[in-house]
């Protein structure tokens, strides 16, 4: 091999080297980024499972009445207009306002979710016990009226929940849909 050669063979090398050294440096670099993602599904999707298994009713289920109501009105609510679900938590007796974490005033219906947020170390589990790691991750619920999108005469009833979970390092942005209809004995 003459002196030219060697050289020639040597700068090639480098340069696939080089490129080799570029695609691992990527490829280390977003080997996170699946772990983000899923971390983030993950919080959207267990959030939106734990609001879809709550009941939807005219009333409040600490109400005696809440699954023989027929209509959303003080009248059907053991004669407390407080007594009726609305958007967010309610704050009727026992005095406080519902809390996710408050297991003498629990959220108890699909609607007490909506507005509920959670961000960074303050993220918990159902059990109220803090999910250790989460620092950079956020989630936010609304829950509004859809019965138009269905069709039905009642907008109220069926509710769409939607669950947006985010990582703040990356910007990773998870939203998840869901659907609750009111069912029997309190459908429309």
């Amino acid at each position: 091999m003459s002196l030219i050669e060697v050289v020639v063979f040597i700068v090639v090398l480098g340069l696939a080297l080089a490129g080799v050294m570029i695609l691992y440096s990527q490829a280390t670099r977003a080997s996170a980024d699946p772990l983000v993602r899923k971390q983030t599904l993950a919080i959207a999707s267990s959030l939106l499972e734990e609001i879809e298994l709550r009941p939807f009713t005219y009333c409040d289920p600490d109400e005696p009445a809440v699954y023989t109501a027929t209509a959303a009105s003080a009248a059907q609510c053991g004669g407390d207009a407080t007594h009726v679900e609305g958007m967010g938590p309610e704050t009727f007796s026992p005095p406080g306002t519902e809390d996710r974490y408050n297991p003498g005033k629990p959220f108890d219906n699909v609607n007490d979710y909506h507005g509920f947020n959670m961000a960074g170390a303050n993220i918990r589990g159902a059990d109220g016990s803090f999910v250790t790691g989460l620092d950079n991750y956020s989630v936010a619920v609304t829950v509004a009226n859809a019965g138009g999108d269905f069709g039905f005469g009642d907008a109220t009833a069926v509710l769409l929940i939607t669950v947006t979970s985010t990582h703040a390092g990356t910007g990773t942005t998870v939203s998840l849909q869901g659907y609750r209809f009111r069912y029997a004995p309190n459908s429309p």
